[in-house]
């Protein structure tokens, strides 16, 4: 899937953020944000969400652009992992089942031999997959967020801060994993630059 910010004009607490900001990012490309704490790496992904709207400009996603009409169809094409995982109570099997039960997402159809293969593949302990997630250091509740979205199988992934609690070990296998991802579009941001294979963006140079 493509995506597009266009001659994005936005201002936050009387303070500019973007004017005339333009970004493309092609079907299957491999992006990483980048920029200094408060320049707006995060809100770019949030206007691709249509959690945040722009002064002007337009926002589209495969070529369609993001409004009212359109913004649930499109997110329900997008993989999201926030820097503030939240991921409520209960179990971590019962999160996983819960998000499955969405209607949009009752074409999917994964065993509990299906969730502890991706536990094996993100060093998760197996037994994690029936505790509260609660008692998940904020590392594993990271990479739970992340199995979660690679569930789902959407096109477009959204990644803001994904690794920010994993070693350095552990952080450049989950950038593996999304980089060998050939077909699903990828747009991460991050305060490091070490994702290497993915374009890298300076957001305060568009």
């Amino acid at each position: 899937m493509q995506a597009r910010w266009s001659d994005i004009h936005l201002r936050f607490d009387n303070h500019r953020l973007f004017s005339g900001m333009s970004l493309s990012v092609a079907s299957g490309e491999k992006v990483l944000l980048h920029g200094p704490s408060g320049s707006g790496k995060s809100t770019l992904l949030r206007l691709l969400l249509g959690f945040v709207q722009p002064d002007s400009g337009e926002v589209q996603i495969d070529g369609q652009p993001l409004n009212a009409q359109t913004v649930w169809n499109l997110r329900q094409k997008t993989g999201f992992v926030s820097q503030d995982v939240q991921i409520g109570s209960g179990s971590a099997y019962r999160f996983l089942q819960d998000l499955l039960d969405y209607r949009s997402n009752q074409h999917l159809s994964y065993t509990e031999s299906d969730f502890l293969q991706h536990f094996k593949s993100f060093r998760l302990p197996e037994q994690a997959l029936h505790q509260d997630v609660s008692r998940l250091s904020g590392g594993e509740r990271q990479r739970l967020a992340i199995i979660a979205v690679l569930l789902l199988q959407r096109p477009l992934y959204l990644l803001d801060e994904p690794v920010s609690a994993l070693d350095p070990e552990l952080r450049q296998m989950v950038i593996q994993r999304f980089r060998e991802m050939d077909s699903a579009t990828v747009i991460a941001v991050d305060h490091q630059g070490d994702w290497e294979g993915f374009r890298k963006v300076d957001i305060q140079k568009l």
